[in-house]
């Protein structure tokens, strides 16, 4: 069993940038596939991100590509999600999934993944 805790959140203005992390703990984090998620009040949870075990295979939402970068040290045993431009519409609880072994798919399914973090709170101020 891994657990996931995410950290990094905040308030930023519209244009700025934060990197989220999430750190993995109770087994190593590089048998895993990862991935990123975010819910907004009222609305379902959604795909942001996701990457392989080894990290080279990545994956995007098409209303962040270009500007989110998901990437991973396996040797903390921590995921980033590096976010730039951000947008008001980008404002939601972000949070971190872990699947043993190779991603599945689709990978933008929350049902693709067995361990979630708590979240993490990003607000854009417009």
């Amino acid at each position: 069993q891994v657990q996931l805790v995410e950290s990094g959140g905040g308030l930023v203005q519209a244009g700025g940038s934060l990197r989220l992390s999430c750190a993995a703990s109770g087994r190593t984090c590089s048998n895993y596939a990862m991935g990123w998620f975010r819910q907004a009040p009222g609305k379902e949870r959604e795909f942001v991100a996701a990457i392989s075990w080894s990290g080279g295979t990545t994956y995007y939402a098409d209303s962040v590509k270009g500007r989110f970068t998901i990437s991973r040290d396996n040797a903390k045993n921590t995921v980033y999600l590096q976010m730039n431009s951000l947008k008001p519409e980008d404002t939601a609880v972000y949070y971190c999934a872990a699947d043993r072994g190779a991603l599945r798919q689709p990978v933008t399914l929350p049902t693709m993944y067995g361990y979630w973090g708590q979240g993490t709170q990003v607000t854009v101020s417009s």
